[in-house]
């Protein structure tokens, strides 16, 4: 059996790369989150915090949802994960760091838990889950709780396990071996390789399903097993599928805390043979540390028994959250593979009749809208504007309501919204009406220019202005714009 001294360099180098993770999440929210949830945002915050109580959905932003607060607690997250991420919050003991890895969770907590629409992925539990057991890692002079590396190893076996036993009970397209014939082109949002990817060999795309079943349900099995070549094995195994992911599409950080899940899985002998010093000096684990490690234990395997159910139940619920800290969640990913790609595409005009009106395009800084133009490379960083731009597409507008303040907010030409887009066709001036039209698009063909082909479906909103008495109501009716 392992010890904790046996995990001290796989310690370093986990807390290391989760503050990454964090970092990225909190520049996200500072270059982002006014737009989406601030006082004259998409979804204000402050609108959600008055609906709902402390209880049920726990965030700082209770005590002051004002813009200042959001902009000021994400820019303090952005400070501590960059000293989290030099480890510098590891160099001053025990008060510290524990200190330190609890404001990173309870901050991004408070943001996730006000994050409404934007902030309802499993990513978003998951690093809420990783970030609460890394506050019981301890200093850098200090061996880690070993039950806290196999802690991590649960979240990691379930973020994984979980995965595969959705896709074995979902799509029947994992069963008949054809899912991969699609996701590249239907995934939220592409990347520059997808489409090369996606013109592999059929008989290559079936391959990677039973890849995908192999590395998602075989491999977590042995990150279980205390046997150090076996779980180091299955977790290269992990890596090496995940870092498929990561270059094949846009899925913000969810491969990435995937892959440093899978660092405890490595003890310090592994690591030592690619070059990383074991430091001296470590101090054994003290006592009141061992037995805060055992009572979180304790209470981690309770806070599992809804997961585990969920796992092996024939209507296996993917990501979700059994308490409102996220503390012991499900996990899983794509149950289901769309089949065809439709895209909202946002068109504008500065024409007073919308009849005859010369149209304009908004383009996204990730989501395909312009034919020619090459998908972006985004991970990790997530633009949450266009992800949900294709969550949207799957319905109308009573099934993504935020959408209405969207336009609502591109028709005053609102500065920190027009920030969340590609580019603004009216160089800032208000346009006069709004619509959104519906298409479907494939990759273009090989040998043919572009890199997208498209065909127009309909109409998915009809023109818009601030005229409209029937929009003005639904904006009243949800806080967007005041009575008058």
């Amino acid at each position: 059996m392992f010890s904790g001294q046996d995990f001290v360099i796989t310690k370093m180098i986990f807390q290391r790369s989760l503050a990454f993770i964090y970092l990225i999440g909190f520049l996200i929210l500072f270059n982002q989150g006014k737009a989406l949830l601030g006082e004259n945002g998409i979804l204000p915050a402050k609108i959600f915090l008055a609906k709902i109580k402390f209880a049920q959905s726990p965030s700082l932003f209770f005590l002051n949802g004002s813009d200042t607060a959001l902009m000021l607690m994400s820019f303090f997250g952005v400070v501590l994960s960059l000293l989290a991420l030099f480890g510098i919050t590891e160099r001053f003991g025990f008060t510290v760091s524990i200190v330190s890895w609890f404001l990173l969770w309870v901050v991004y907590l408070s943001f996730v838990n006000i994050g409404q629409t934007w902030y309802g992925y499993g990513w978003e539990s998951m690093l809420l889950e990783t970030g609460f057991l890394a506050i019981f890692l301890g200093p850098a002079n200090v061996a880690p709780p070993v039950l806290v590396i196999w802690l991590l190893r649960w979240v990691c076996f379930r973020n994984m396990f979980g995965a595969g036993m959705i896709k074995l009970r979902g799509d029947s397209c994992w069963k008949d071996l054809s899912c991969m014939y699609y996701f590249y082109e239907t995934q939220p949002v592409p990347n520059p390789l997808s489409l090369y990817f996606h013109r592999l060999p059929k008989i290559i795309h079936r391959g990677s399903v039973l890849v995908t079943y192999f590395a998602e349900i075989v491999a977590p099995l042995g990150l279980l097993i205390p046997i150090g070549a076996v779980s180091a094995i299955c977790g290269l195994i992990v890596i090496g599928f995940q870092g498929m992911i990561v270059i094949s599409g846009n899925l913000a950080w969810l491969n990435y805390i995937s892959i440093i899940l899978v660092i405890p899985c490595f003890n310090d002998q592994f690591l030592s043979k690619l070059h990383f010093s074991i430091p001296n000096g470590i101090l054994p684990t003290p006592v009141p540390h061992l037995w805060a490690s055992y009572l979180l234990a304790a209470f981690v395997c309770y806070r599992s028994i809804g997961p585990v159910f969920n796992l092996f139940s024939d209507r296996q619920i993917m990501n979700r959250s059994f308490d409102p800290l996220h503390l012991v969640n499900t996990y899983g990913a794509f149950g289901s593979v769309t089949k065809d790609r439709n895209e909202l595409v946002m068109l504008g005009t500065m024409d007073a009749n919308p009849e005859s009106a010369e149209w304009k395009v908004y383009e996204f800084k990730g989501k395909p809208t312009d034919p020619m133009k090459r998908p972006a490379w985004m991970s990790p960083y997530h633009w949450r504007i266009d992800w949900q731009m294709w969550f949207a597409a799957f319905g109308d507008y009573r099934y993504s309501p935020w959408i209405l303040n969207f336009i609502a907010k591109l028709l005053v030409a609102d500065k920190e919204v027009l920030g969340l887009i590609g580019s603004d066709p009216f160089k800032g001036e208000r346009p006069k009406w709004i619509k959104v039209d519906f298409y479907q698009y494939h990759f273009q063909d090989p040998g043919k220019e572009g890199w997208w082909k498209r065909r127009y479906k309909g109409e998915w909103l009809p023109p818009l202005n601030l005229e409209n008495e029937s929009y003005r109501d639904i904006l009243r009716e949800n806080g967007w714009i005041k009575s008058e």
